[in-house]
């Protein structure tokens, strides 16, 4: 996993008012903890951040006055209207050490035609070394039948990583359709045939 250099600048002012001022300059306020530190309040620029955070797990390496230190975003409050970061909250980590996050879990291909994907966790909690963070797991569904479970022990882990959520928990199954998803594809096809017959008797008469 590569590193993303953000500049930090300690804080020394706190409150909603000074939050409030950082924010106005594009900055956001930030407390870096961990490793049994005295917690360390920082500024950070608001747009490399909002970069930066639209990967999962992100390491960050800080750099600054009186700071140089790696870190993992692990709580991050954003406007709930425009969604600009407003406060991140930030994990001391050190090379080597391992680490629990939640990594995606996504799914490839299209399980068998007469049966519907249903995807009941989006991500798993692993345990990986802090510089070497998966960016997520693929699952494979192509012609998977209904009734198929995935359970998270089944999960092909990426290499240095084991799995620090339950193994019997359900990741996927592939159910029945819904009654109301058949009736309309059966109806599709309906309609598609007499239209079908139809350009060919049009072609004939050509």
């Amino acid at each position: 996993m590569s590193e993303v250099r953000i500049a930090a600048e300690p804080r020394t002012a706190f409150g909603k008012g000074a939050a409030r001022k950082i924010r106005r300059a594009d900055k956001v306020p930030a407390v870096l903890y961990g490793h049994g530190i005295d917690p360390k309040h920082l500024t950070l620029p608001g747009h490399e951040v909002l970069l930066a955070l639209r990967t999962p797990n992100v390491l960050i390496r800080l750099e600054g006055d009186g700071v140089d230190e790696l870190a993992l975003p692990k709580g991050v409050q954003r406007d709930p209207i425009k969604g600009f970061v407003e406060h991140v909250d930030l994990l001391l980590v050190k090379r080597g050490e391992k680490v629990t996050v939640e990594i995606p879990v996504t799914t490839v291909g299209d399980v068998n035609s007469d049966g519907l994907l249903d995807q009941q966790l989006v991500q798993i909690a692993v345990e990986a070394e802090a510089t070497h963070i998966p960016t997520g797991i693929e699952v494979d569904v192509e012609g998977l039948e209904i009734g198929t479970v995935i359970t998270a022990a089944q999960l092909q882990l990426p290499q240095g990583s084991t799995l620090a959520a339950d193994p019997e928990a359900v990741i996927l199954q592939v159910i029945n359709k819904p009654v109301e998803v058949l009736e309309a594809a059966e109806e599709g096809a309906a309609a598609e045939a007499p239209a079908a017959e139809g350009e060919t008797a049009e072609a004939s008469a050509e």
